[in-house]
């Protein structure tokens, strides 16, 4: 994976986490969770749509998929701050 790829990768997944964090709570959580977020949503995306037959391609792809596994992994944060 070259330099330029990993940072279009981190891109998209700030990107993602901040939507997600937009969507989900109302505000994002900052620039470096957001990142987390987003890169942790795109791996569990990644992972998680095709056992449903999603799959995604090219940039645009990968955003939302991020961004669908960003808006899980918060609302599973969400479910496990409340219990």
């Amino acid at each position: 994976m070259s330099v330029i790829q990993i940072a279009v990768f981190l891109l998209i997944g700030a990107l993602a986490g901040w939507l997600a964090g937009v969507v989900m709570k109302g505000r994002g959580y900052g620039v470096v969770v957001n990142i987390v977020i987003g890169v942790i949503g795109a791996f569990f995306g990644g992972w998680l749509l095709p056992k449903f037959g999603l799959r995604f391609g090219g940039e645009i792809g990968l955003f939302i998929t991020a961004f669908i596994g960003a808006v899980i992994l918060v609302a599973i944060a969400r479910v496990l701050r409340k219990a």
